[in-house]
């Protein structure tokens, strides 16, 4: 009974001896048992590399969202690939609202809160900037004023050629009443046939044109059509012979030889792909240049949306001291290309621009012929002579 007594008495044991029981414990366990009693805390030396590339990210999506929305202030406007991805603002403005939104819920994860919330502001600022210039610009005006004696109606459209009948391009032309219509991608025997059609239809019209060969693909000819009431009209020799021209596709430079009506420039940039950077920065180059003189009107197909053209104004204007009508009449943010997309997503690469001795008085992107063979939709505007 004596050693019964003995095992069921531990409070016997004198407090040295726990103390050595507790020490063995913990020599036993060695630094495992340390560490995870400071880890269960988080070690310090691991934090401070979680926030650091949190930082890092946090510092690179922002950088990415500055260059998004501001690409003229980095002098990146015309650089591949970003020229693609802002050519389509409304679409860009949608994405990165999305991604907001995508940040918020990865806020609700604790560890990721800082850096889904940072990533949620830099976004979301990123959008509304986006989405406010887009507005600034104007998200349509489908309505011209009614048209005076002096009003001047310019009309431009990329029929993708064949594409697009010559009975379309007349009927919309005399419907919107127009004075000058330039037809890039489109032929000399088309616009003559559309000359013709709107002289039935009582709207006569003289046919210019310039075209290149041997390009590979049919956007070879420009051509431009304008009323008598103008005057008389050539297309200078360096339009003709390419000698002084865009690079790849041409553009038509139409001089008054009679009548006191402005130099019109039917424009067509080629398209900015991989292979044509080079060229698609010297066609922007070129037509600034063709606005370098007093009463020019520049339209046609620039491939390129006034963010691209940054840094190619003078005095006050989008590309040379040509302005840019559309963006000054409510139409601006509007996309004229492709025309299988809702117009807003699209990208407004149509342009009708002017010298100061024009002042815009309304636009329409006409968004109802979307199916009529084209993947561009027409641009119709209607100018005051300023005299200016």
């Amino acid at each position: 009974m004596q050693v019964a007594g003995t095992l069921e008495s531990p409070i016997s044991l004198h407090p040295s001896s726990l103390a050595r029981v507790a020490g063995r414990a913990r020599a036993r366990s060695g630094p495992e048992a340390v560490a995870s009693v400071v880890l269960s805390g988080g070690s310090p030396r691991v934090e401070r590399v979680r926030r650091l590339f949190g930082v890092i990210v946090a510092l690179v999506f922002a950088a990415g969202a500055a260059v998004l929305t501001w690409p003229g202030l980095f002098g990146l406007e015309r650089t591949f690939p970003l020229v693609q991805v802002i050519s389509f603002r409304a679409a860009l403005a949608a994405v990165l609202a999305a991604a907001t939104v995508l940040a918020l819920l990865f806020a609700l994860i604790r560890p990721l809160r800082a850096l889904a919330l940072t990533l949620a502001l830099v976004f979301g600022v990123a959008a509304g900037v986006n989405g406010v210039t887009i507005v600034q610009r104007g998200t349509g005006d489908e309505t011209l004023p009614d048209k005076t004696a002096t009003s001047l109606r310019v009309m431009t459209w990329n029929t993708a050629g064949a594409a697009t009948s010559a009975e379309s391009i007349a009927q919309f032309a005399v419907d919107m009443q127009a004075d000058v219509v330039t037809l890039p991608e489109t032929t000399i025997d088309t616009g003559t046939r559309v000359a013709e059609l709107m002289r039935d239809m009582g709207r006569p019209m003289w046919a210019h044109h310039a075209q290149y060969g041997g390009t590979g693909w049919g956007a070879t000819s420009t051509t431009v059509l304008i009323r008598p009431e103008l005057g008389d009209y050539s297309v200078i020799d360096s339009s003709l012979d390419g000698s002084s021209n865009t690079s790849t596709v041409p553009s038509a430079v139409a001089m008054p030889v009679s009548g006191d009506g402005p130099i019109i420039v039917a424009a067509h940039a080629v398209a900015p792909r991989e292979d044509y950077m080079t060229q698609w920065r010297s066609d922007l180059e070129w037509l600034a240049d063709q606005c370098a003189s007093d009463n020019v009107i520049l339209a046609g197909d620039f491939n390129a949306t006034i963010d691209h053209m940054t840094g190619l104004g003078v005095d006050g204007g989008t590309l040379g001291r040509c302005r840019d009508a559309t963006s000054e009449s409510g139409n601006g943010g509007v996309g004229t290309w492709p025309t299988d997309i809702p117009a807003i997503l699209g990208a407004p690469i149509d342009h009708v621009m002017a010298t100061p001795d024009w002042a815009v008085s309304g636009s329409i992107v006409m968004r109802t012929l979307d199916g009529s063979g084209s993947d561009h939709r027409p641009v119709v505007v209607q100018l005051e002579r300023t005299g200016g």
